[in-house]
């Protein structure tokens, strides 16, 4: 399992910016002569010629030499042709654009951190520049550290990101969940417990139109910063509790993106569901628990005792006012967002094997 494992730098002097800010200015060099050699080639190729177009080996011999001269790592030159050759296969035949300061954040990739690098409590020694970090939390015991970046974000702080090979956790037995997401609470369990969204973005509205009003652009990105953290470390509080409390864990798969296309986008994205989704993966990888997700269709219709789809059941979204509905079929009243998990952990549950078939795994 790799995990990613982030510490901010201590950037406060001058040199230590200025350094950092010249390799990533010669990372945006050698990443806009890889677009420039692609599409050179590919005009050739569209001009019948029998040209095909560059592959990461050749970019890499292509630059060999361009790292003492730009002063930058090799491996960070290799690291490059990479990524760009990644990021041309996603999108081929097209080719990535340029990398330029307006649009895109600093950055400088590494392809091995043992080899370039070297990491002792706290200091990151880097071409003979040593970074002091915030060590929050060292590296696990046994973990293998693979590639590795520096990145910057909006408001200027610079962060090393270490992708690390941890071993998952041993498989163990527990209590089942299901949780259906929502806006109202965010999330509801199966038990009948539910999460109240903290809504950090609406509480911040006011305050961020009010610097958008007036131009203030630092305090703008300072605030949609500082709420961003906010929602992320509530979630990672909510999903470390639900991997530790229950063994398998089953969540609908809402789409935040198609719903962010209505009138409820802000919400929406100030619900975090997909971050919320994506934290109890690993999470459960590591601690040795279970995450499925699996569809919800018609979870909030379908009666969870009984197992009828009754007429007055809340359909689509005109009905997101109904809350609480009575089944006519076997008379239960039910809570939608209850009902729902339920359902949602009843899929889950019988996509799992029997337990003739686990013995013989």
């Amino acid at each position: 399992m790799i995990l990613t494992y982030r510490y901010r730098i201590k950037d406060g002097a001058n040199a230590t910016k200025r350094a950092l800010q010249n390799q990533a200015s010669a990372v945006n060099f050698v990443w806009n002569f890889c677009v420039e050699t692609d599409r050179i080639a590919a005009d050739r190729y569209r001009a019948g010629r029998h040209v095909s177009r560059p592959s990461a080996f050749d970019l890499i011999k292509l630059c060999l030499g361009a790292a003492k001269v730009l002063g930058i790592h090799s491996d960070t030159v290799n690291a490059v042709c990479q990524t760009f050759t990644d990021a041309r296969q996603a999108i081929f035949p097209k080719t990535p654009r340029f990398r330029s300061y307006k649009r895109h954040l600093p950055w400088i990739p590494v392809t091995r951190l043992i080899k370039a690098a070297k990491l002792d409590d706290g200091t990151l020694t880097f071409l003979k520049r040593k970074y002091r970090l915030w060590y929050s939390r060292p590296l696990p015991d046994g973990a293998k550290p693979k590639a590795w970046n520096i990145a910057c974000d909006a408001r200027g702080r610079w962060y090393v990101n270490i992708q690390a090979e941890v071993t998952e956790g041993e498989k163990r037995s527990g209590k089942s969940v299901g949780i259906d997401l929502g806006l109202k609470t965010l999330a509801t369990l199966s038990d009948g417990s539910k999460i109240e969204p903290p809504q950090f973005y609406r509480k911040a509205e006011a305050q961020l139109a009010k610097f958008q009003r007036y131009g203030l652009k630092k305090r703008v990105t300072a605030l949609t910063a500082k709420v961003a953290n906010q929602r992320k470390d509530f979630l990672h509080k909510v999903t470390t509790r639900l991997v530790r409390d229950y063994a398998h864990i089953v969540v609908g798969n809402v789409s935040p993106s198609k719903l962010a296309k209505t009138r409820m986008a802000k919400s929406i994205q100030d619900a975090g569901w997909t971050t919320l989704r994506q934290q109890l993966l690993y999470k459960a990888l590591k601690l040795g628990a279970v995450v499925e997700i699996v569809s919800e269709r018609h979870s909030s219709q379908m009666c969870s005792c009984c197992g009828i789809i009754p007429v007055n059941s809340p359909k689509g979204m005109g009905a997101l006012g109904i809350r609480h509905w009575v089944c006519p079929g076997c008379g239960s009243s039910h809570d939608r967002d209850v009902n729902a998990a339920v359902n949602i952990l009843r899929v889950g549950l019988e996509h799992q094997p029997p337990v003739a078939e686990i013995l013989a795994l």
